[in-house]
């Protein structure tokens, strides 16, 4: 069992990655709580489906603008810093939440106002909390510490909603905002306990236009990294259907699924995550992309045609699987292979393909939807995505050929790594 169990080997042997797995736990907790708060309260005071879309949409763009900023700072500055401070910011922000929830008549424009600029605060420290993990494990911990990171977020994603509903059924959304409020509190605390995280090579640049379009140029010239962000992509766009979910619930008359569709995917997503210890015995990361994109795709295509809820599910499962598979290897090749001067700005430019695509997959599943069917909708979704990996597949022949063992790029970080200091 120990070949397939999670590997915890980063949590033993790195003081720094403790505090920020026990960080990350906690406030990823906290936000899904008002990941729930926000559409909810703004459902009661509205009554309008399109005033609760809208919020994602004004949080797009301050995602967008910010991550690609919070790439370059985290490539300039200290990324300790970087973090605790707009942990802080994030914590002050919901506060303003909390007490806007608490007025009489609570204003709808301080809501949007707070969901812009917490997604802008979000954009520029998921760059550096991703360029992190690196500097604080070592690099034949790489797989062990990815994994570990993503089954916080897959927990937070099946417990958090959950626990923000009970919060707002027994407690109203000002009490579900408090509770976030302490929640970041508690992350800024064990975020102070880690060493300064100054870039390793010192650097007079600024984050500045020409910084970020230098990062976007090593993308470029890095095939295998143009690979990972194009196939993520392609997946989102034509195969990320959640907004058709409670359709989904109403067309095999079974409402009592809704809460089961949602967290499907994340379940299988948590198996792959506590089953990971097979992933650091995976040499050729490029192509287990590849395939677990394709098997994502054909899962949300079978959705299409499943004769009951019960196969939904089962599909939904299969394609959380293939998603953290896929999700891992990328993490992985990124983690390995990438120089820590370009590492935030890298991180920034992740960080785009997977917000811009879910919003972009959204769009196009109910947009096909209502001009053909709901059916439809998922199986073409499914097919398209497929087609669109094969075909990013053989445009990025470096990614399908990538191997750790083998890479220029990765040797170098492996040597680079044996000869630095520092590691807990």
């Amino acid at each position: 069992m120990s070949k397939w169990s999670i590997d915890i080997t980063p949590l033993r042997t790195s003081r720094d990655f403790r505090y920020l797995f026990l960080s990350g736990t906690v406030t990823y907790l906290g936000s899904m709580i008002s990941y729930v708060a926000i559409p909810f309260q703004i459902a009661d005071l509205t009554d309008s489906f399109l005033a609760v879309g809208a919020v994602g949409l004004v949080q797009l763009v301050p995602l967008i603008l910010f991550g690609l900023y919070g790439g370059a700072l985290a490539d300039t500055l200290d990324r300790r810093r970087i973090v605790i401070s707009t942990e802080i910011v994030a914590m002050l922000l919901v506060g303003v939440l909390c007490l806007n929830s608490l007025m009489p008549d609570p204003h709808l424009w301080v809501i949007y106002i707070v969901a812009f600029v917490l997604a802008g605060n979000q954009g520029l420290q998921s760059p550096s909390m991703n360029a992190i993990i690196p500097r604080v494990v070592s690099h034949e911990e790489l797989p062990a510490a990815g994994a570990l990171r993503m089954m916080h977020h897959t927990l937070g994603s099946i417990i958090g909603p959950a626990i923000g509903g009970l919060l707002i059924a027994f407690g109203g959304v000002a009490f579900a905002y408090g509770v976030d409020v302490i929640s970041f509190a508690v992350s800024a605390i064990l975020l102070f306990r880690l060493r300064s995280l100054a870039p390793i090579v010192e650097t007079m640049e600024k984050a500045s236009i020409r910084h970020i379009l230098e990062g976007v140029k090593y993308a470029y010239g890095r095939r295998d990294l143009l690979g990972t962000y194009i196939i993520d992509l392609i997946a989102m766009i034509f195969a990320f259907p959640v907004a058709m979910f409670p359709f989904v619930a109403e067309q095999f008359d079974a409402p009592w699924s809704l809460g089961f569709l949602y967290a499907a995917t994340a379940v299988g997503a948590l198996i792959v995550t506590l089953t990971s210890g097979w992933t650091s015995r995976v040499h050729r990361h490029g192509r287990m992309v590849v395939f677990a994109a394709v098997l994502w795709g054909l899962s949300i295509a079978l959705v299409g045609i499943a004769p009951g809820i019960w196969w939904v599910l089962i599909f939904l499962v299969f394609a959380g699987a293939a998603d953290m598979v896929s999700g891992l290897f990328r993490t992985l090749i990124w983690n390995q292979t990438i120089p820590d001067g370009v590492r935030g700005r890298m991180a920034g430019i992740e960080m785009l393909s997977y917000s811009v695509g879910p919003l972009l997959g959204q769009v196009r599943s109910s947009s096909v939807a209502s001009l053909t069917s709901l059916r439809f909708s998922f199986l073409s979704g499914g097919l398209m995505c497929v087609v669109g990996v094969l075909i990013a597949a053989a445009l990025t022949p470096t990614l399908w050929k990538y191997n750790v063992q083998t890479d220029v790029h990765a040797q170098r970080e492996r040597e680079v790594r044996k000869k630095a200091e520092g590691f807990n």
